[in-house]
């Protein structure tokens, strides 16, 4: 590693960088650079070959923006820097390549795995400026010496914290190791996010289930080694985690009981993503379950989202929980003197035909009232697919009937009613007196 330069080492540094060894070392790290980008690019197809997705955080989408490049490349940097004093070259182009490719990888580091954690976030971008400029600043700043010494003057600033001192050196530092802590854990839960969300051997509840207990576990042990890491008694977070209680029983019951209902539909498989379900009144498909909520999306575009205590709490309308079939129905009328067993077998076979109509069970007509105007048939068929809605597959068997009844030559009765028109007598005529 780098040692920080005094003003002298600065002046020599600037004078060697002027000398002509150091086109040797820039040859040097040339191969380096080229080394690194064959081996990534090399590793990158052969994971592809074997059927696996390059991971984004180690390769990126061109190689060289991934994490991995700066980090072999940082590797192989400090493997070649011992060999330039026996060449008869004194380190001058390392000295400034070394900072830089630490603070690549920091950067690329943080912003790859926010992005894969994160993806949809708006604050992504601000926290990618932020991190590059810390790192970059943080790579000059130890380049030219300053960074020592502005160290110093941070740990001199004191204040007390109890029966602690704290300097604000210290404080940065603890917070510098929970961000490394917690960006690792991210990068573990996201890789092992996608490895099970890819895997078909369990159903997708489960592995929604699998992602959220594995995020939540990861993030729990990186916060407690970040806080222990940054010099704070765990055995004080007792007190706090009694404080959290009783918040989460005053002010944080409803968010905790969905929370909690979250992991009991998900673990119950009650409800999964793609069912057919009806809540208060709104009916859709369920496109997500989350810890806290579930969103459902209707036939028309429209989603809704649903707190999950009040899918564990109220009825709820599952038309796919054991079968995915479900039964429609429509209704006609036929004139009376209709001949129906001839009629019925008809209706029967063109239903039939229809695409999304089902063969088993097919369909069935029932005769299920004597109306005022005719005889009301009743056709009922079932489908496979109510996600794609059940207006058009009833709109092509209302066709399919029409059409026979017309072949058939059978009308469907108009209102009818019978009208008595009563002719009142003259009575008859008085007798002349």
């Amino acid at each position: 590693m780098n040692k920080p330069l005094n003003e002298e080492e600065l002046q020599a540094l600037g004078a060697a960088l002027l000398k002509p060894a150091a086109l040797t070392e820039l040859a040097l790290l040339l191969v380096v650079l080229l080394l690194s980008w064959l081996v990534v690019w090399q590793l990158k197809r052969l994971q592809e070959a074997h059927g696996n997705h390059a991971m984004p955080v180690l390769f990126g989408q061109k190689v060289f923006d991934g994490v991995l490049f700066p980090v072999l490349a940082l590797v192989l940097a400090l493997a070649a820097r011992p060999v330039l004093p026996r060449l008869g070259v004194a380190p001058a182009v390392f000295r400034l390549v070394i900072p830089v490719l630490i603070a690549l990888v920091v950067i690329r580091l943080t912003v790859r795995v926010l992005r894969a954690a994160a993806p949809e976030s708006r604050i992504i971008k601000l926290i990618e400026r932020s991190v590059s400029w810390v790192a970059w600043l943080g790579s000059i700043l130890w380049v030219t010496g300053i960074l020592p010494v502005l160290l110093d003057g941070l740990d001199e600033i004191r204040f007390k914290v109890g029966t602690s001192h704290v300097t604000v050196l210290d404080i940065l530092q603890g917070l510098m190791t929970a961000a490394i802590v917690l960006v690792l854990a991210l990068w573990v839960s996201s890789a092992v996010e996608a490895r099970v969300l890819r895997s078909g051997t369990m159903d997708l509840s489960l592995r929604k289930i699998a992602v959220n207990v594995t995020r939540t576990l990861l993030l729990f042990v990186g916060l407690m080694f970040s806080l222990s890491a940054a010099g704070v008694d765990l055995t004080a977070l007792g007190v706090l985690g009694g404080a959290l209680g009783v918040g989460i029983g005053f002010g944080l019951q409803k968010l905790a009981s969905n929370y909690v209902s979250g992991f009991v539909i998900l673990a119950e498989r009650s409800l999964r993503i793609g069912d057919m379900v009806k809540v208060d009144n709104f009916e859709g498909r369920i496109s997500d379950i989350k810890t806290r909520y579930t969103v459902i999306r209707s036939l028309g575009g429209r989603e809704a989202i649903v707190p999950n205590e009040l899918l564990i709490t109220q009825r709820v309308e599952n038309s796919s929980l054991a079968d995915p079939k479900v039964s429609v129905n429509t209704v006609v009328q036929v004139a009376y003197g209709t001949d129906l067993d001839v009629l019925v077998p008809k209706l029967v076979g063109v239903v039939s035909e229809v695409k999304r109509v089902l063969a088993d069970p097919g369909p069935a007509v029932q005769l299920t009232n004597f109306a005022a105007d005719g005889l009301e048939l009743t056709i009922y068929f079932w489908i496979a697919d109510p996600h794609n809605g059940t207006g058009g597959v009833r709109s092509d068997v209302n066709f399919a009937i029409l059409k026979t009844l017309n072949e058939m030559g059978i009308d469907i009765p108009f209102p009818q009613r019978v009208m008595h028109t009563i002719v009142s007598q003259a009575p008859p005529p008085a007798p002349a007196s």
